[in-house]
């Protein structure tokens, strides 16, 4: 019975892809939080999410695990490396011995601490091509989860979100569905009674000709991937003028999924 809970990462647990009728992100880890308190009296759950787009594990460690630590709450959820391990030039095992301090900090004071890999890239353009810098991350993340007791959510099993219904059009984050099914997940590997099957099958689409997939590869390049080599070129992150949604109230989550759905 989780009667608190901070979320703490970057774009992946701020929510972009999964915008509410303000604009502002949902994203998995409120909908998870939805989960978690619907098991609570009302009135009796505490929510934060510390997320921030584009932050690498440093600067997550210094401007949200701090925090975190302050609040102690029963539980955090930390998605941390992945900008970093995406990043030319960065070295798995090395992001993974921070990592390590940070989830060894982390227990030492809060309750539990729950822990993610990363998304098979298999399918993802340009990404697939760091798949096995990912995969290395993920088996660093696995063995520090069972060295202190965390609970894994193992992202790269998830088969369900490979397809590409579960992705933004920007093809590096969740769309609401992608979304809803990792809260679904999160709370399957906390033992939390969930409303839907995460693995539940998509409807089949109609094949999509060769010219069809070609004009979306176009469209992508040129609205995200160019922007994004820019930013990284510059310096810049998404994230450098972007707040934490901080404390939220689970039933004004609730109201925002369901203006949306």
């Amino acid at each position: 019975m989780i009667g608190s809970y901070v979320a703490v990462g970057d774009s992946f647990t701020e929510g972009v892809g999964d915008p509410g009728p303000d604009g502002a992100m949902v994203g998995w880890a409120d909908r998870f939080a939805v989960l978690l308190a619907d098991r609570r009296p009302e009135g009796d759950f505490e929510y934060t999410n510390l997320a921030v787009r584009g932050k690498l594990l440093d600067q997550i460690v210094e401007d949200q695990l701090t925090r975190a630590k302050e609040i102690g709450p029963d539980l955090v959820s930390l998605a941390a490396g992945g900008n970093d391990i995406i990043r030319p030039g960065t070295d798995p095992d090395e992001v993974a011995e921070r990592f390590e301090r940070a989830v060894a900090d982390l227990t030492a004071a809060v309750g539990t601490v729950m822990v993610t890999t990363g998304f098979d890239t298999r399918g993802v353009p340009v990404l697939k091509h760091l798949r096995g810098k990912i995969a290395t991350y993920n088996g660093h993340v696995r063995a520090i989860a069972d060295r202190y007791g965390c609970p894994v959510l193992d992202l790269w099993s998830l088969k369900t979100v490979q397809d590409r219904r579960a992705w933004d059009g920007d093809r590096l984050h969740l769309s609401p569905e992608g979304h809803t099914r990792v809260a679904l997940r999160a709370g399957q590997v906390l033992g939390v009674e969930v409303p839907a099957d995460p693995d539940q099958p998509w409807p089949p689409l109609p094949p999509r000709g060769t010219l069809d997939v070609r004009r979306d590869d176009v469209h992508w390049a040129r609205e995200y991937l160019v922007p994004w080599i820019g930013r990284r070129l510059r310096g810049e992150s998404s994230g450098d003028h972007v707040e934490a949604k901080g404390a939220l109230s689970p039933d004004d989550i609730k109201m925002r999924i369901e203006r949306v759905a």
